[in-house]
């Protein structure tokens, strides 16, 4: 029990720290000096910074996107809060909601990324130890141990956001040195009914960055030039007092309108105020993003907001009953604003779809889906923090210096094997080293990412203490010789429902609780 009290009072004062809050506007147009030829800059790969829906489409015939997203360590009550949001949601073409999960690795259990990750959600990166301005070997440690420990293919970590929203002109070099496609850390502050405001599209930084530009030293006026490279800005809610009251991560636990205590009733309508000016302007998207902690109803020991969970899902009931509005994650976000389509067209749209892998149910296969992995995950009892995996325990705590070291071996046993670079992750099978897939749409190919240890590509595979051990892993032909291709575009997986991953959840988390 004392090693629980110990990491509660550490969580907590953890998200208390990195609340993510701003208190005016963080840019203005001089500021910005910003300027982007849109005849030149074209998409899917350039974007201007914009006001302006993509594509030349009218408002009206754009769909208004409320993008969800999550901070920090993965865990039972975690994902517990997320699902008492999303997991009775769908969007309009019936898929459930899908949300992107920013991981850092301090006190996260792999078994729930990985179950999270084939429910469809996105995994990005926040870090391995949740530091701001982080060096190369933070964001790429991360990359390398969500890789390893839970079976995250390295393609499909595209994203990611500072800690304490807190990064530099080199936090942007190091994203784009190792193939990341977007970074979503800076603030849109200024409401979209402002002439100044900075709520743009997200864009890419091949005329610098737009936002933040009072507040981060050596961005904007046309720095940094990153081309290709994406930011999705983080539009922020405003309450009555419009610029000077801007509301950003968990805009809950802040004070409305000036006041001294925390209003449910008054966060309630300005969040709807603040959605009704992006939905009845250039629909710019709007997001909530949260520290799934504060909302938790299971985290022992903390009493549950039961009035603010409330509010929250009667604010998402009211947003759903609009027309031609979607939750969703920065992933799929991206996706339509890269090759954007009329509200008509959106069933062409592969990202906003839901496929599921079609593995047999009965098959004892630790593969990120629960009916299949049951009983067969492994605990890593280190002291710090115990947590559970498919692919193998390491013999010591993973480090930023050290992300992927070798297994442990229990007696008796063999090491089990990494997700390699052409096999999915619901159909690989770590035990026995081979993959499921019987048709070539169940392939994919994990690009190889610039990153690990002296500059050595990490292409995922084999068992451990190896960052180029794919040649370790027993290769995977596929069954027709064609070459494998990615599975379901966009890099998302497939879909299975998030109340079973909450119900894992709860039976890992308790376990781990109890220690």
């Amino acid at each position: 029990m004392l090693k629980l009290a110990a990491f509660s009072a550490f969580a907590l004062s953890l998200v208390a720290a990195q609340d993510g809050g701003i208190t005016g506007p963080m840019s203005n147009p001089a500021a910005a000096g910003y300027s982007c030829d849109p005849n030149s800059c074209k998409l899917p790969k350039c974007n201007c910074a914009s006001t302006s829906p993509p594509g030349g489409l009218q408002p009206s015939e754009v769909p208004q996107f409320v993008v969800f997203t999550a901070d920090d360590a993965v865990q039972s009550y975690t994902i517990d809060s997320v699902n008492q949001f999303l997991a009775h949601r769908k969007n309009p073409n019936g898929c459930p909601i899908k949300m992107t999960y920013f991981t850092s690795l301090n006190y996260t259990n792999y078994t729930l990324v990985t179950d999270w990750y084939v429910a469809g959600n996105e995994i990005a990166d926040h870090t391995m130890t949740h530091v701001g301005t982080p060096p190369a070997s933070e964001i790429n440690g991360n990359l390398i141990a969500l890789n390893a420990l839970a079976g995250i293919p390295l393609d499909a970590i595209k994203g990611f956001r500072a800690p304490f929203l807190n990064y530099s002109v080199d936090t942007f070099n190091l994203l784009a040195a190792a193939d990341f496609t977007y970074d979503s850390s800076s603030s849109a502050s200024i409401p979209v009914t402002d002439p100044g405001t900075d709520a743009f599209w997200p864009y890419t930084l091949d005329n610098g960055l737009a936002n933040d530009c009072l507040n981060v030293p050596g961005i904007c006026k046309g720095q940094p030039k990153i081309p290709g490279f994406w930011e999705i800005p983080m539009y922020a809610f405003f309450d009555n007092l419009g610029v000077n009251g801007p509301h950003l991560m968990d805009p809950w636990l802040d004070n409305a309108n000036g006041g001294t205590t925390v209003n449910d009733s008054a966060t309630l309508q300005y969040m709807q105020n603040t959605f009704t000016a992006h939905y009845t302007g250039n629909r710019q998207p709007i997001g909530l993003y949260t520290h799934p902690i504060h909302l938790s109803t299971t985290y022992p020991g903390v009493n549950a907001p039961n009035s603010t969970i409330n509010m929250i899902n009667q604010y998402l009931d009211w947003v759903q009953e609009q027309q031609n509005v979607w939750i969703v994650s920065n992933e799929q976000l991206l996706a339509w604003v890269q090759n954007p389509v009329p509200v008509s067209q959106l069933d062409s749209v592969d990202a906003l779809k839901c496929p599921t892998p079609q593995v047999d149910p009965s098959k004892k296969i630790c593969n990120g889906m629960p009916q299949n992995e049951a009983g067969l995950v492994q605990e890593c009892a280190f002291a710090d923090f115990p947590f559970y995996t498919c692919y193998g325990c390491p013999q010591v705590e993973v480090t930023p210096s050290n992300p992927n070291p070798p297994q442990q071996v229990v007696s008796g046993q063999q090491a089990r094997y990494r997700l390699p670079s052409n096999c999915s992750t619901p159909f690989w099978d770590p035990i026995a080293g081979n993959c499921l897939c019987t048709s070539s749409s169940c392939a994919f190919t994990d690009n190889s990412r610039p990153i690990g240890p002296n500059g050595a590509n990490l292409t995922g595979g084999g068992t451990g203490g190896s960052s180029s051990g794919a040649s370790q892993t027993p290769s995977y032909v596929n069954f027709n010789g064609a070459p494998p291709v990615k599975l379901f575009g966009s890099g998302l997986v497939g879909v299975v429902c998030a109340v079973f991953v909450g119900a894992l959840g709860a039976i890992a988390g308790s376990a781990l609780v109890s220690l």
